[in-house]
């Protein structure tokens, strides 16, 4: 069932992100709202239920790993929070190692903020969330783990329920509504001229941003089938519905039901992915940071300002930190970042507004890159498990019997 919902997903996705563009060339400001109106309320539904999700997938799923499932989410922890670091200083040195000459004297001048143009929707309904998404995913891991510890089947039953009933609202509604969502948001982006003036302010620093998050993926894929043993082209393959999903919804927690599919696909167990791809898209932001750097150090060598190579070495593993947790709404990262932006590299209200109109424009390709990574941390923990799994049978064979 699931192959039959998912299959179809990966070309109406392309064909919503086409139409999107399109349309907003000629579409009325009166029908272009109603389908603004559809987003909101589409995106508070996401908003109410991703905590859940987070909770019903992630609980079992570290329940089914045993004893010992604390320490595979502190070693995931761990391999999404480097591939972030790495990200980022990837970014700082190809910024400063670039831009000097492909920027030269150029400044933002007087740079408005696109998103004061955006369409307002006809109504708003608000869906207040049952709670926070880090407060579900540290639940989720308090339940999970406790389960192990006591062998109880009562909770770990009850959960498994819940998941059930979540993933049926994910194949019965939300994966048939999100093409109509990507339709309306780069159907909105096109009117209100949001990617026009960002692409013409800084198209230098969009075609590095972008080449650099592909440029990302495809070392993060040769390092995971590396250690998977496996075709590093084949998987990425794999994940392409997850990556255009992202690119439309702008969200990785609203693409988490894809990114668990594509993941699978590549041969990750199940109860492997279904922790690892709720934790990476709550934590693991390869793709923010890579564009997060780029356009900071691009903000300051156009104010003029100096730029410290030690205060940016700061910077960039507190962001490491900092984005945890934001990739809960779309434009999270950026929002999570302003106040070290602020603290650490002295940006001003000017610049602070500058990033974050010139991050929402495009913060649909740092969330492609995002997600579409989550797949690649996931294939390599999925080894690591499938390793230790193998070395605890053969233990296990050659102990002596008890007589």
């Amino acid at each position: 069932m699931l192959k039959r919902v998912f299959a179809p997903l990966l070309p109406r996705v392309i064909a919503a992100i086409i139409l999107g563009v399109l349309c907003g060339l000629f579409f009325p400001e009166g029908l272009a709202r109603v389908f603004t109106t559809f987003n909101g309320l589409f995106s508070n539904f996401l908003g109410f239920i991703i905590p859940v999700l987070i909770l019903a997938l992630v609980a079992p799923a570290i329940a089914d790993l045993g004893r010992g499932a604390g320490r595979w989410l502190l070693i995931t922890a761990g391999i999404a929070y480097l591939s972030t670091i790495v990200a980022g200083f990837t970014a700082f040195g190809t910024a400063m190692a670039l831009f000097p000459s492909l920027l030269g004297e150029r400044n933002v001048g007087s740079f408005t903020d696109p998103s004061e143009n955006a369409l307002t929707p006809y109504f708003e309904v608000t869906m207040p969330a049952p709670m926070e998404i880090m407060t579900a995913l540290l639940l989720a891991f308090c339940i999970g783990v406790g389960i192990t510890l006591i062998q109880g089947d009562t909770l770990h039953r009850g959960l498994e329920e819940l998941r059930n009933i979540i993933m049926k609202i994910v194949i019965s509604v939300i994966i048939p509504l999100l093409p109509i969502y990507i339709f309306g948001s780069f159907l909105g982006l096109t009117m209100n001229g949001q990617i026009g003036t960002v692409i013409n302010t800084f198209f230098k620093v969009v075609i590095v941003a972008f080449a650099l998050t592909i440029l990302y993926l495809l070392v993060q894929y040769a390092v995971a089938g590396a250690v998977a043993g496996r075709n590093p082209l084949k998987l990425l393959r794999n994940m392409l519905p997850a990556y255009f999903t992202a690119l439309g919804t702008s969200s990785s927690a609203a693409t988490i039901p894809v990114t668990l599919q594509c993941t699978v696909k590549n041969g990750v167990r199940e109860d492997v992915a279904g922790f690892a791809v709720p934790l990476c898209a709550t934590i693991h932001l390869a793709g923010s940071t890579l564009k997060i750097v780029l356009f900071s150090v691009a903000v300051m060598m156009f104010m003029g300002r100096d730029i410290d190579t030690g205060s940016y070495i700061g910077f960039i593993f507190m962001l490491g930190i900092t984005m945890v947790a934001a990739p809960g709404v779309p434009g999270g990262a950026i929002m999570a970042a302003v106040g070290i932006l602020s603290s650490m590299l002295g940006f001003d209200e000017t610049m602070v507004s500058i990033m974050i109109a010139t991050y929402v424009a495009i913060d649909s390709f740092g969330t492609a890159c995002n997600v579409t990574g989550d797949g690649a941390i996931a294939v390599a923990v999925n080894k690591f498990y499938g390793n230790r799994e193998s070395t605890l049978e053969a233990t296990q064979e050659t102990a002596p019997q008890a007589s």
